[in-house]
């Protein structure tokens, strides 16, 4: 995951593989966890998502974060039901995955319910290392020049980049904020597989990511 902005250098690496976070502008190359920034949760601001996937509000978990994370989706309809379910699912599997963060739970549900496999696993190994850490993050983070496309029934690829340039990590005790000046490694190419599950959600299955792509530069 290279969400986050410097905490966990040495973490760094096997999070790169993992799932998206979100995190400051820090000049790591991974999915970030390293230096010093830990990148964190959302709610707040976002924009309006999508239509979502075929599993019912009931089923879905509740992602309630803190004040201080705002997320804003520049990603609009397509007007493609199966496409805009696969935009709406990957919006709440980024918040789902700071959740994890802001709870210290690494085995937190509400991510668990939107990634499967080796995404899943290396999610958990990334949300683990912020609670090692005590430590989460706090700040805005954007989304946009989001690719989505659907091959089939069950399965979809999405390509979105991400904008940590004003997301930051935050140590618990004291909450202490890590902040970071924007450098070209504060914007990050994400590439997802996904599936549609039993439940109609699309889950994602492996996440690959870029820092410092020129395809996400301002």
């Amino acid at each position: 995951m290279n969400r986050r902005p410097t905490l966990l250098a040495a973490l760094a690496l096997t999070a790169t593989a993992a799932l998206t976070l979100s995190a400051c502008g820090s000049d790591d190359s991974s999915k970030d966890k390293d230096n010093d920034k830990i990148a964190g949760a959302d709610t707040g601001k976002t924009s309006a998502s999508p239509s979502a996937s075929a599993s019912t509000a009931a089923d879905r978990p509740k992602i309630d974060l803190p004040s201080d994370l705002t997320y804003t989706f520049d990603w609009p309809k397509t007007g493609d039901k199966d496409k805009d379910a696969v935009l709406s699912d990957s919006e709440q599997s980024i918040k789902a995955v700071d959740l994890g963060i802001v709870n210290q739970d690494a085995l937190d549900k509400a991510y668990l319910y939107y990634y499967e496999g080796e995404a899943a696993a290396s999610t958990q190994e990334f949300i683990q290392a912020y609670v090692k850490a005590k430590a989460r993050v706090t700040g805005a983070y954007r989304y946009y020049d989001a690719a989505a496309n659907v091959s089939g029934k069950d399965s979809a690829s999405l390509v979105y980049c991400e904008d940590q340039s004003k997301a930051y990590d935050m140590y618990l005790e004291g909450k202490k904020v890590n902040k970071t000046p924007a450098t070209k490694n504060s914007y990050v190419l994400y590439i997802t597989a996904l599936h549609k599950n039993a439940k109609g959600v699309w889950a994602v299955e492996k996440i690959e990511s870029q820092r410092g792509s020129d395809k996400c530069q301002p």
